[in-house]
């Protein structure tokens, strides 16, 4: 099933086993590829495809032939340099590493540098689809990671998963299904999402925990959450900064919450858009955000999770976020779980039946230490709204009840800040 392109020599007798004509195949992922290119056939096993990953050569391809490979273990690629590459994500016509029978822990997972992922589908992993790790060089392009049944807490948490990684591209790429994140990067650096569909995961595309991410020109439709920007305590990288979201399109994001128990991800209420906790540095404009039931825009402290914060270096504050040009529409009027208790909570005081919620929430709770004398976040710190059409505006003034009452106001959030720079990627 398995066998090297052109002159490129067999390595086991194992793969030697599998060999199959070398060419004249139009659908094979391998013709037309330049140098070396370790050919998979179709029905090739999860075990000959494991010693492929193993025996390959850096700077290689491995290209598979169209059609469906049924798999009953994960696998994993250790070696820099390395291009795994199908004939395409779609089902029909494509490659699709399927893990429906899988006894292993995850799909496929790299710990190789300079790896590139193209071309191909991931199904119905038992956990992670295709995750990176301390990985210095990830690029995604035109993959597709589904969970096929649909929203289900028994799904595999993440689709898309480089964490603890640097210099990062997902392209063109397709997410569905995930009981966490479809499109999630997390303790990472140098970082660039576009042009990817997210839809029917808990939270379509999450940056966490990460530095200097750009997200844009994406889709992230009928999720629970479509984008989320996370800092969370107790991981080994703490209060990643300077993330920008921009053109995307993020609209009736309103899938029920299918997380499993336990999961920090299962307290984002069924109809959010867009929510950022505990984040520093973000800069979310030119996009188009509507149609949520919960909340179009959101920006909270960490606090308001009520969970304990035991890290002496976690800040679990959002400061210095400018939201600009952005189109917001739609009517948010039945948020949902202990957060959207809190937001109707936030509305009743102010505002008589029906509750609608304003488009941009910011729950109102600032770093004391980043406070002017008059209890408002100095002017470098500040959350910052500008022409966002007519989108309106509430201050939770969070913890409730212990003085200051929501506000509506949002003339203190008239402010802006210097845009955030573009992330600059070698090869993007």
């Amino acid at each position: 099933m398995i066998h090297r392109h052109l002159l490129v020599p067999l390595a086991t007798a194992g793969l030697a086993a599998g060999l199959a004509a070398c060419g004249g195949d139009p659908s094979h992922a391998c013709d037309g590829v330049t140098g070396p290119c370790v050919r998979i056939e179709a029905g090739a096993t999860a075990q000959q495809i494991q010693e492929a990953f193993i025996t390959v050569t850096s700077g290689s391809t491995i290209g598979f032939a169209e059609g469906r490979y049924d798999l009953d273990r994960d696998l994993s690629l250790a070696i820099d340099g390395v291009r795994l590459l199908g004939t395409g994500k779609e089902a029909s016509g494509g490659t699709v590493l399927s893990f429906a029978s899988s006894n292993g822990a995850q799909g496929v997972l790299i710990t190789g540098d300079a790896s590139v992922v193209e071309r191909l589908a991931v199904e119905d992993t038992p956990g992670d689809a295709l995750k990176w790790e301390g990985v210095d060089g990830v690029t995604v392009r035109d993959v597709r990671v589904e969970w096929t049944a649909g929203p289900l807490a028994s799904n595999g948490a993440y689709g898309i998963y480089p964490v603890q990684c640097q210099n990062v591209l997902i392209e063109d790429s397709l997410a569905i299904a995930a009981s966490d994140a479809g499109i999630y990067v997390g303790q990472s650096d140098n970082i660039v999402v576009r042009r990817n569909t997210a839809r029917q995961n808990v939270a379509g595309i999450e940056i966490e925990n990460s530095t200097r991410a750009d997200v844009y020109e994406n889709v992230a439709t009928g999720n629970t959450g479509g984008v989320l920007v996370f800092n969370l305590p107790g991981l080994q990288v703490s209060n990643g900064r300077g993330t920008r979201v921009y053109n995307n399109q993020i609209f009736e994001n309103n899938e029920p919450n299918f997380a499993p128990p336990g999961n920090i991800v299962g307290q984002v209420p069924t109809g959010t858009g867009f929510a950022s906790i505990a984040a520093h540095e973000v800069e979310v404009f030119d996009n188009e955000i509507r149609d949520h039931k919960s909340v179009n825009f959101a920006v909270v402290s960490y606090l308001i999770t009520g969970n304990e914060v035991t890290d002496p270096l976690y800040d679990p504050y959002s400061d210095t976020i400018y939201v600009h040009d952005n189109v917001f529409g739609g009517t948010s009027d039945d948020p949902t779980g202990p957060l959207g208790f809190l937001l109707v909570q936030g509305m009743v005081e102010i505002m008589s039946p029906p509750i609608v919620v304003p488009d941009l929430v910011w729950d109102g709770n600032g770093d004391p230490a980043k406070l002017d004398g008059g209890g408002a976040l100095l002017p470098q710190y500040r959350i910052c709204f500008q022409r966002n059409g007519d989108a309106d505006f509430v201050n939770l003034a969070w913890p409730l009840g212990e003085g200051t009452p929501p506000s509506r106001d949002a003339a203190p959030h008239d402010c802006s800040h210097p845009p955030l720079p573009a992330v600059a990627l070698p090869g993007a």
